[in-house]
Order: C-alpha cells, then sequence, then structure tokens
C-alpha cells in the first residue's frame, strides 16, 4: 500500500513538472494598447515557475513578474509592478490569452516563435542625388542660447524662393517628425523644394542637434520657430516677403502664434493643428481611441467628462497635494453616478488600491509645464487675430484632432479675422498623418507603406503656387 501511494505521489508530481515545463522559455506576443507593443515573456522552472517581461518598443526589459501559476494547460502571470495581469490556455504551441490592464480586457496570443523583424517598406522617403540642394547646418536664437540642428533643402535655380518652416507636432521629435520609420517632413520637403520652394526642418528642443530644455511651452517652440525666420532672413537665396509656416498637429497650435509676433509670416498652413480648445479637442480624442479599443460607445461617454474633469483640475490646481485631493473627490463624485462595470473597464478601478493606481496616472502629468499650458489653450483667439493667407487641412479618419469640429472652429475663427485668403480642406479617408487607413488607429501608422498621401502634396503645392509664389 505504502508502494502504491508513492508511486501515486511520484506520477503526480512528475506531470505536474510536465505541466510547468512546457511553458518554459521566451513567449512572444502583441498587445494592442492604442498602439501595438511587442511583449515577450521570459519563462524559467527552477523549483518553481518564474518569470520576467520585455516591453522593447518602451525600453522596458526584465520587469519581474512576482507570481507564475500553471495548472495543466492554464498559466496565470502576474505583474504587480505595472498592476497587469496575464491568463492563457496552451494548446499546438499557442498560448491564448487575456491582458487586464487598468480594467481592460485585452485579447493576446503568444508563441515560441520569435516574430521575423518586419523590413519597413517606404517608398516615398526621398534618396540622394536630389534635385536641388539640401544642407545641413547649424543656427543660433538671438541670444545663443540655443543652438539649432536643421536641413535646408533649396531649388538649384540661382535666385530667390519663397520658403516654408516646417514645425512638428507634440513631443520631442527630429527635423524629419519621424514616426514608424516614416519621415513625414522630408518627403514634404523633397515635394515642395522640386516645386520651387524652399524648406527649413529643424530638430526639436533636445532632440538631434538642437539644445535647449525640452520642459517647455508651446509659447517657447513658437520663438524657436521665430529664431528659424530670422536665418532663413539672413539667407540670400531666400525671398524675405514670402516666408511661410507649415504646422502639424501641435505645430498648428504654434504657426498662427509665431504669425502673430512677427510680421514676416506670409502664410500659414494647419495641418490638422487645433481650432478648439485643446481640452475639448483631448476630451474627443480620448473617446475616439476608447471606440477603436473596443469600449461600447455608452462606456466611452460616460469616462469622457470623468477625464475632462480631472485635466482641468490639473491646469488649475493651486499645488499638488491639492491636484490629489480634488483627483479623488471627482473619481468618487463620478463613481457614484456610472455603473460599476463601466468603472472598471474604462478605468480599471475596482477598490481603493486600484484607484491610488489611477489616480496616480494623472498625477504625475501635474509638473509637466509643457502639458499645464497645452491643456488650458484655446487656439481660437491667435486664429482671430491673423492677417497672413491660412490654408487648413485635416483628415476625416484622424481619431487624434477630429475633423469635423476641428475644421469648423477654425473657419468660425477666421470668419472673425482679417485673413483676406484662407480655405478649409477636409479630405476623405485620411488619418492624423494624412495617410490613407482602414482601422484608422494610431497603432495602423506603422503598417501603411505610404508616408503622406500625394493628393494631399500635390493639394498644398497648388495652394502655394495660387497664394504664394
Amino acid at each position: 500500500m505504502k508502494k502504491t501511494l508513492l508511486v501515486l505521489i511520484a506520477a503526480l508530481i512528475t506531470v505536474n513538472g510536465l505541466a510547468q515545463d512546457q511553458f518554459v522559455g521566451d513567449w512572444f506576443g502583441s498587445l494592442n494598447v492604442g498602439q501595438e507593443l511587442q511583449i515577450v515573456f521570459h519563462i524559467s522552472n527552477n523549483e518553481a515557475l518564474k518569470a520576467t517581461l520585455d516591453v522593447p518598443k518602451q525600453g522596458a526589459k526584465a520587469i519581474p513578474c512576482n507570481e507564475v501559476i500553471a495548472k495543466g494547460n492554464t498559466i496565470i502571470i502576474n505583474i504587480e509592478l505595472i498592476k497587469s495581469r496575464f491568463s492563457g490556455t496552451l494548446n499546438n504551441g499557442i498560448i491564448k490569452g487575456n491582458w487586464i490592464q487598468n480594467g481592460m480586457n485585452i485579447p493576446v496570443e503568444l508563441s515560441k516563435q520569435k516574430p521575423q523583424k518586419t523590413v519597413l517598406k517606404r517608398p516615398q522617403t526621398p534618396e540622394p542625388p536630389f534635385s536641388y540642394n539640401s544642407t545641413n547646418l547649424i543656427y543660433h536664437n538671438k541670444d545663443k542660447s540655443i543652438q539649432y540642428g536643421a536641413t535646408i533643402t533649396v531649388p538649384a535655380i540661382d535666385k530667390k524662393h519663397p520658403a516654408v518652416i516646417l514645425i512638428t507636432g507634440s513631443g520631442a521629435q527630429n527635423r524629419d517628425e519621424e514616426i514608424e520609420g516614416h519621415k513625414p517632413f522630408a518627403v514634404i520637403a523633397n515635394h515642395l523644394t522640386n516645386n520651387g520652394y524652399a524648406v527649413l526642418r529643424i530638430d526639436d528642443r533636445g532632440v538631434g542637434e538642437t539644445t535647449g530644455n525640452t520642459n517647455a511651452t508651446s509659447a517657447d517652440f513658437a520663438e524657436d520657430i521665430i529664431a528659424g525666420i530670422e536665418y532663413l532672413k539672413s539667407r540670400d537665396d531666400i525671398d524675405a516677403k514670402k516666408i511661410g509656416l507649415y504646422g502639424h498637429s501641435e505645430g498648428g497650435l504654434i504657426a498662427p502664434m509665431v504669425a502673430n509676433k512677427t510680421k514676416d509670416v506670409n502664410f500659414i498652413i494647419l495641418a490638422a493643428g487645433p481650432g478648439i480648445p485643446v481640452i475639448d479637442l483631448m476630451s474627443e480624442q480620448n473617446y475616439e481611441i476608447l471606440l477603436k479599443m473596443g469600449i461600447t460607445d455608452e462606456m466611452a461617454k460616460a469616462y469622457t467628462p470623468l477625464y475632462r474633469d480631472i485635466m482641468s483640475i490639473l491646469t488649475t490646481a493651486e499645488n499638488k497635494k491639492s491636484a490629489e485631493i480634488k483627483i479623488n473627490n471627482t473619481i468618487n463624485s463620478w463613481k457614484t453616478r456610472t455603473d460599476k462595470q463601466t468603472v472598471a473597464i474604462t478605468t480599471g478601478i475596482s477598490d481603493e488600491a486600484t484607484q491610488k493606481v489611477f489616480a496616480n496616472q494623472f498625477l504625475k502629468l501635474y509638473d509637466s509645464k509643457w502639458l499645464k499650458y497645452f491643456i488650458s489653450y484655446d487656439p481660437t483667439p491667435a486664429l482671430k487675430k491673423l492677417r497672413c493667407k491660412v490654408l487648413a487641412i485635416n483628415g476625416d479618419n484622424d481619431i487624434q484632432v477630429i475633423s469635423k469640429s476641428n475644421l469648423a472652429g477654425i473657419e468660425s475663427a477666421l470668419k472673425k479675422s482679417k485673413v483676406k485668403s484662407y480655405e478649409v480642406k477636409e479630405f476623405k479617408g485620411l488619418n492624423h498623418l494624412f495617410q490613407s487607413c482602414n482601422t484608422c488607429n494610431t497603432q495602423e501608422y506603422g503598417k501603411i507603406e505610404t508616408t503622406f498621401e500625394p493628393v494631399v502634396l500635390d493639394y498644398i503645392t497648388d495652394w502655394l503656387d495660387e497664394n504664394v509664389k
């Protein structure tokens, strides 16, 4: 009897060991959280299963997983550090499961097959030799406190040319506004210069060859563009009376600021540039992103006012402690009038601990000088003050700057301005980067080969030829 029992125990240990060993190794998957993130679990078995997590795109390596539980073909991995959990079932070499974080339940498949590195095809990216002159250069602002690294492209014809300065969107970006292997500003510069326009594109503060503090505001970035204008005016091959600005996203907020500070701006092009108060724009953006992530319309509409109220607190609270108290009071009030399922799915809040995690995600933004300025900014007064020529464009599938309300805001403001020539144009089927899109969410940007739709490039050029050249 004892021998039989010992054999049974040994058999159970062997079966359990085999169940655990089948999970040992490196498991690769892709996580859709508004953008596509590759994740890698490294699972080992040293008396008990242990795991670490890599998120390469975010530069995160060996994040400790505090608990790994395997029963039969099922595995659960808790990652307390980032308040996340993965649970899945192994079948035919694939672990199909769900990633749970902040109340979101996202389907994930893990495989031991390492994904092949995708060769990104970017056929529009210009390659030398060019038919124009392209020069990398360094210049400084008036008091020499900031050095700017830039590239200027100038038509080869020996005469003075109209010029365009390209202004990047939010976040520290290089002179090509590079994203997911795309170089939209290089593409735009190439097209415009081939059509007779000089183009200056500049590294943002703290990026590439440009110095300066990155925790600055849009108003500070406007001063950087004024320095670019002064540089262009110093060149013999630039027509100083025909200098204009092309601003993408936040760059389209900065361009009117600059045009109102100097008489040297002949025209501006607002490419998905804000035309309504930024807090309204960001609320709309969050609503659309939630829908793209599979959240129901009802839940997204319930969450959006909470987001707006919290962001407003960040810009008005007298100190961080006050912001913390007000944010939690706002959350508590919202919870009393919102069903528990909506609360859990949109915020991940289920108890006091998870509420603290949710609130801290916002509270850590309090120290951002840029964010406070940006969120509280209303572009309407600056648009109303404009006198230069204006072209405003948007893609109707843009989920970052919603075209319908945004272009209506711009047009309404320009009607009350002293601008004599302006045009507002919506492009069908295009996203925030002016690409033709299918899902039109942010993680699709890198999957699209086209960097910038040629029809938009041609439209911009035709507008410039008619209004500037």
